[in-house]
């Protein structure tokens, strides 16, 4: 069954900001995406799925991929270094998503070990060969294919990368405003800046976005046509809907989610303990944090916050 969806580049042309959540390894999967819909993201995206793995085994693509006919619009990230595989990996989701976005971003030593992620930056060729490849083989021009990426220390070497990119067809780019050695040192936002007014095509700025109202003042100081979160949405999945700490009413909606999903303990109980970490004092966080199955956390949000 193909999933229709509108094409997911028209959520770029107007004065909206368009509110995107981030890949996120374990958390961005189908029951989060679900929640952080009914609270004004606009787009969302699964966690990086290795492209080889997914195109080489069946038991790879039914446990990382899980998607249904409200998920939408939803990019699927990859993390790919030949052409050939990623734009095979698109064409099996190309039913089932709006598109697919490169990962060019991920620090992890182990993938930059492997010729993922951020190393791919110092590869331009190679990234407007991925970004032509996949163009070539999904026949939906509705599709899209964005990268993901962070910056070089030179940001004339990454306006490049993105001007390549842009001429093989890139939708868009998300543009993560660190080096892939600097973690929580602040964001450059003046690079995004020097990215967004080098291009034609949209501009995402990501990194350390953790209210409505910063996710706008980003907007202003970049010129950013979205803004992507991943911590922030974690903490307050109410975020984008202009919610300072995540109310009541979306413990209650991602309860309901999980239940109807079937979510697993972990998953459910590590969102909660994020979700709750600004409105739970010292004391609760010690009873909270260890509970051990779903049956004791309802329990305790019954008991303690009246949820049912």
């Amino acid at each position: 069954m193909k999933y229709v969806t509108q094409n997911t580049l028209d959520l770029f042309h107007s004065d909206h900001l368009v509110r995107i959540c981030a890949p996120m390894v374990r958390y961005s999967k189908l029951a989060f995406r679900t929640l952080v819909r009914k609270y004004d993201c606009d787009l969302c995206y699964t966690p990086m799925i290795i492209a080889a793995d997914f195109v080489k085994s069946v038991k790879a693509r039914d446990s990382e991929f899980t998607t249904n006919q409200g998920d939408r619009p939803l990019i699927v990230q990859f993390a790919a270094k030949e052409a050939q595989v990623l734009a095979d990996a698109a064409s099996l989701v190309s039913p089932f998503a709006s598109g697919i976005d490169l990962n060019c971003g991920c620090p992890q030593r182990w993938a930059m070990a492997e010729g993922y992620g951020a190393c791919l930056i110092n590869n331009p060729e190679l990234v407007s060969d991925m970004v032509k490849q996949v163009r070539n083989q999904v026949g939906d021009p509705g599709f899209t294919i964005s990268i993901k990426i962070r910056i070089h220390a030179d940001i004339s070497r990454t306006v490049d990368l993105c001007r390549k990119a842009e001429a093989a067809g890139v939708s868009w780019i998300t543009v993560h405003g660190r080096t892939h050695d600097e973690r929580h040192q602040p964001v450059h936002y003046d690079a995004i800046k020097s990215i967004k007014e080098s291009l034609s095509i949209p501009v995402v700025a990501n990194g350390d976005v953790k209210s409505l109202k910063e996710a706008e003042n980003i907007r202003e100081i970049t010129g950013a046509d979205g803004v992507m979160a991943a911590r922030g949405l974690l903490a307050n999945p109410a975020m984008f809907a202009g919610y300072e700490e995540t109310p009541l009413a979306c413990i209650q909606d991602w309860i309901d989610i999980t239940l109807e999903h079937g979510t697993p303990f972990t998953c459910l109980h590590h969102h909660l303990i994020y979700m709750m970490e600004r409105i739970t004092s010292k004391q609760e966080k010690r009873v909270f944090n260890v509970l051990s199955s779903t049956s004791a956390v309802l329990d305790y949000l019954r008991d303690h916050y009246g949820i049912q």
